[in-house]
């Protein structure tokens, strides 16, 4: 299979971004899929959550490239993927300058966007998408856009008004990830939450399925429907 590139980004800290990232990486790796997962970030949490996991859970190799302050050296780590690697999740830097985050953009990749139900994540989110759907770089390599609404508490105002804004933008709204422990236990244990055996997990894996679908789904998009969503965004 060819690379699959998956990066998990938001100018906006503590989204959730390693809690993605980690659990894309655990899914595939469990597939049988020989995945690396490179933390742009300098706190390390996707490398600590890697040194958790047991020797018995599929191997993930972690690829520290947070030392580096140097963009166009960061680039080359990405040039330098390994050829037997199927799987490549990007967990970029927290509260990263956006023209950072955009250096790591190559053709066809996946982005992913977290986003909280709060005011203030909501405000930072809608910058960060229209500075993503208004940069050339983005929109030359066919690149890729969806959210996943993280840690919500269905029924509440809060998530409502974070539903609306998600329904208003012309990129997909992928899934909504519930606020339950269980993603704290997994991270502590160095697992993703489809690896728990367990009835408690069921609620959690049904919310990935779209994730995963999507992910897996071939980027078909035309140029002229790209530059129609482009468009659309710039109005």
């Amino acid at each position: 299979m060819s690379l699959k590139r998956i990066l998990v980004t938001n100018g906006k800290g503590g989204c959730g971004k390693t809690s993605l990232a980690s659990n894309i990486a655990s899914y595939y790796a469990s597939q049988g899929l020989n995945v690396r997962l490179f933390d742009h970030d300098t706190q390390g949490s996707s490398l600590a959550w890697i040194n958790r996991r047991s020797e018995n859970l599929p191997r993930i190799e972690g690829v520290d490239v947070s030392k580096n302050s140097d963009c166009r050296m960061t680039r080359s780590w990405q040039l330098r993927v390994p050829p037997e690697t199927d799987v490549a999740v990007l967990d970029t830097p927290a509260g990263g300058d956006i023209s950072e985050i955009i250096s790591l953009f190559q053709i066809n990749d996946t982005v992913l966007i977290p986003v909280l139900p709060s005011p203030i994540d909501i405000h930072a989110t809608a910058h960060f998408i229209k500075v993503l759907l208004t940069t050339g770089k983005v929109r030359n390599r066919m690149i890729r856009i969806g959210v996943v609404a993280n840690r919500v508490r269905k029924n509440t105002i809060m998530y409502h008004s974070l539903e609306r804004f998600l329904f208003s933008l012309n990129i997909p709204f992928i899934s909504s990830l519930r606020d339950t422990q269980l993603y704290a236990r997994a991270f502590e244990l160095g697992i993703g939450v489809q690896e728990i055996n367990s009835p408690r997990s069921k609620i959690d894996k049904e919310q990935w399925a779209p994730i995963i679908r999507w992910i897996d789904t071939p980027i078909i998009n035309k140029p002229a429907e790209i530059r129609t969503l482009f468009s659309q965004n710039e109005k």
